[in-house]
């Protein structure tokens, strides 16, 4: 995984990000969202 240093504090950080504002309560009511697709989605991310 690539890295990159965040800041002067030498927090490393990966340089692909996942956006998840879109699993946010800022995109539709509750019953719009899928919380169970949402957490699939972060697991598959981590993998």
């Amino acid at each position: 995984m690539t890295t990159r240093t965040l800041g002067t504090q030498g927090l490393t950080v990966s340089t692909i990000g996942l956006g998840l504002m879109g699993m946010s309560h800022a995109y539709g009511t509750p019953e719009q969202r899928d919380l169970r697709e949402s957490i699939a989605t972060i697991h598959r991310a981590i993998e």
